[in-house]
């Protein structure tokens, strides 16, 4: 049986005993407290279901510019006690931090669409009966299909001696497999508020269909070739970009966007926004440090409009803050199409990726990564699949391959084991670099 989440008079109760534990010039409290069950299912056979119960509060300490802070997963009186005590002397015996900034008064949140009963509801056995048409679905075409489906509830707070409160919600649903075949494999994931919003049939499918159609994948030499990227493998090369949006290391000069505020930094019809209102993403309401989330446009027609400004870095240029970038939807308003099928249709030649896995920085001054394409590498000629191919690692920067987009889908969920959700087109591109072919 789930246990009962903190509530939010219980958050604030808890609250109000650290501050009066508290002697710290500024008090500064998080907390978070889950319900999660993972179902597991391996060599298409249900292995394994655990349920977590997971709180946690920190508590960060002030005196002047030292701070410390301790956790605990207790919110007893004595529990309490001890986790401010522990914050309070780490403080003392820290250094000054010449960045430290005191806490947010109280804040404005809007409120975001992050909860859904029917996601919290979910049983084990609803688990395992959305699972088995999966199972069922690999094993019929002799393909042996793993992952997993899953479920949680969550409530997160912040508040501080400041007068900041807040306090969220929400709910989350994941499903992943991953079919494979002697040769080959197919591989889909998603994430969602409402458990209903999964698409399993549908993913299912494509996940089944693309390890058959891999089968005997043929080898083709390394180099620039024109690609199709599904959703999940422009998240993996486009992600390392967003974390380029940082105005300190933009001024700092080490930032791959310097200087170029307010210039042209990709194809003229790209937009990237983020939209922590999206029901179609997992935004929340409030950052960790207690800023309000907003809407706000970081790129817009492939010219880089803002940065992201941690509190110190605005404060130095008397700015307000900003969250930093998260729900991110990238869009086009270049040349349309329907689905991911229809850009293959209109495709004389091109390789079909659908996600890169294992990504590292290469040079962060120009977002230069490595990775290896994996889970349906196909060539595409005359709007056709024709083929599947052997994986390949790739040296790209989307500084570079979004340069010069030739076409796209609407936005798309997307969501990898190294990106979080964002919604993203697929996109055809003229040239990407794919420097070698692995041995799989």
């Amino acid at each position: 049986m789930k246990q009962v989440l903190t509530s939010e008079s219980a958050f604030q109760q808890t609250v109000e005993r650290i501050l009066k534990l508290s002697s710290a010039d500024d008090t500064f409290i998080t907390m978070s407290d889950s319900n999660a069950g993972t179902l597991r299912f391996a060599n298409n056979q249900v292995v394994q279901h655990v349920s977590v119960r997971s709180p946690r509060l920190t508590v960060r300490a002030a005196f002047g510019r030292k701070t410390g802070s301790s956790s605990t997963n207790r919110i007893d009186q004595a529990s309490l006690k001890e986790t401010v005590y522990k914050a309070e002397r780490i403080a003392k015996l820290a250094p000054e931090d010449p960045e430290y900034m005191s806490p947010l008064p109280r804040q404005e949140y809007n409120t975001v669409p992050s909860y859904n009963a029917s996601t919290e509801a979910l049983s084990p056995m609803d688990l395992a009966t959305r699972t088995k048409p999966v199972i069922d679905a690999c094993f019929g075409q002799q393909l042996v299909g793993a992952g997993i489906m899953s479920n949680s509830s969550s409530v997160r707070g912040v508040a501080a001696s400041s007068g900041l409160f807040g306090y969220e919600r929400s709910s989350d649903a994941r499903f992943s497999l991953t079919a494979s075949g002697e040769d080959s494999s197919g591989w889909t994931y998603n994430a969602h508020r409402d458990c209903t919003q999964l698409g399993i049939k549908d993913r299912t499918h494509r996940a089944v269909s693309k390890a058959i159609l891999s089968r005997e994948p043929r080898e083709i030499p390394a180099g620039h070739y024109p690609v199709i990227l599904e959703p999940a493998a422009v998240a993996g090369i486009f992600g390392p970009l967003l974390w380029s949006l940082g105005a300190k290391s933009y001024y700092r000069g080490d930032s791959a966007l310097a200087g170029k505020l307010g210039s042209l930094v990709l194809d003229a019809g790209l937009s990237v926004a983020s939209d922590p209102e999206n029901k179609d993403l997992l935004g929340g309401g409030f950052a960790g440090n207690g800023l309000a989330t907003t809407k706000r446009d970081w790129i817009a027609n492939g010219v880089l409009k803002h940065l992201y400004y941690d509190r110190f870095t605005a404060q130095e240029h008397n700015v307000e803050p900003t969250a930093r970038p998260s729900a991110i939807v990238l869009s086009h308003n270049g040349p349309r199409v329907g689905s991911v099928d229809d850009l293959i249709s209109q495709t004389k030649r091109a390789i079909l990726i659908t996600n890169f896995w294992y990504i590292r920085s290469v040079n962060r001054r120009d977002i230069t990564v490595t990775g290896m394409t994996r889970d349906g590498t196909f060539l595409v000629e005359d709007g056709k699949i024709v083929s599947g191919l052997r994986n390949f690692r790739f040296h790209e920067s989307p500084l570079r391959c979004f340069k010069d987009v030739e076409a796209s889908t609407s936005p798309m969920e997307a969501i990898t084991l190294e990106r979080g959700k964002m919604l993203l087109p697929a996109f055809k591109l003229p040239d990407f670099y794919l420097s070698s072919v692995t041995k799989f």
